[in-house]
């Protein structure tokens, strides 16, 4: 299958109003540190909408080829570790050693793989809670990473969704390679009323975590726990007032490079 790479400059702050603008289209995105690639179905393009959504920036078009992913994560994606509590690699890396979670991902175009530093952030903060017998709710799973993480660490379920097609089968098939049984993937339409876990995690953008905000907060058990990131520095006021004013209660914060994640818990 054929695809258009939109090669867009774009500092950290613009590459998220980018993803917002672009995520009903594009099949993924290459994050870089002044410029953002999105990756869009040669037959979904048409120039001159996509020249409207970006008249603010300077991009440039290109048609590629079906790629082989695999051989372009080879090149581009070293494993990613963190600390000594989990490590992320693809199929053609070594084993790691001294860490004690190993996630195997498949090459696609998915969010998640790691490298950004909203997920490691996230994994991160994973390991600081408990997981064992509980719900989890992975809120945009991407590549699954985290939903994978989180059976890993001994959930008893997890229901892990997204609203696009290539992340729901990247995840599926990265759910089989990591024998994780207990991880549930499904369109985001699919998920049914009423149903509430012990941990969400939600690792998208500001604007999709301030609409969603009320969802989210029906999604969390009383005294249970919601991790966010996919956050700049400059959204923790907005978010934080956001969600304190629907009963969470601030417990962490850690900031990466530009990024920022925040935990709460659900006090209502």
């Amino acid at each position: 299958m054929n695809h258009v790479q939109i090669s867009i400059a774009a500092d950290a702050a613009a590459q998220e109003t980018i993803i917002g603008l672009l995520e009903e289209t594009a099949t993924g995105f290459e994050q870089q540190d002044d410029r953002i690639l999105a990756y869009i179905e040669a037959q979904n393009f048409e120039p001159e909408a996509f020249a409207g959504l970006l008249k603010d920036f300077p991009f440039t078009v290109e048609t590629i080829g079906a790629r082989n992913w695999n051989a372009e994560w080879e090149k581009n994606f070293p494993p990613v570790i963190v600390n000594d509590f989990v490590a992320v690699r693809a199929h053609f890396h070594e084993p790691i050693s001294g860490v004690r979670h190993e996630l195997l991902i498949t090459p696609k175009m998915s969010f998640g793989t790691g490298h950004h530093a909203t997920t490691w952030q996230m994994m991160q903060a994973m390991e600081t809670l408990d997981f064992t017998g509980k719900r989890v709710f992975d809120f945009g799973t991407g590549t699954g990473v985290l939903a994978i993480l989180a059976d890993k660490l001994g959930a008893s379920e997890v229901i892990a969704i997204d609203n696009d097609q290539w992340s729901l089968e990247n995840a599926e098939e990265n759910c089989v390679r990591n024998a994780s049984r207990n991880v549930k993937v499904a369109l985001s339409a699919d998920l049914p009323e009423g149903e509430r876990f012990d941990i969400v995690l939600a690792n998208i953008n500001r604007n999709v975590l301030i609409d969603y905000a009320d969802y989210l907060q029906k999604a969390v058990v009383p005294g249970g726990y919601l991790l966010l990131s996919g956050l700049l520095i400059e959204d923790r006021g907005a978010i934080e007032e956001v969600y304190t004013a629907r009963g969470f209660v601030p417990q962490r914060y850690t900031e990466r490079g530009n990024w920022i994640s925040l935990g709460f818990v659900n006090k209502l």
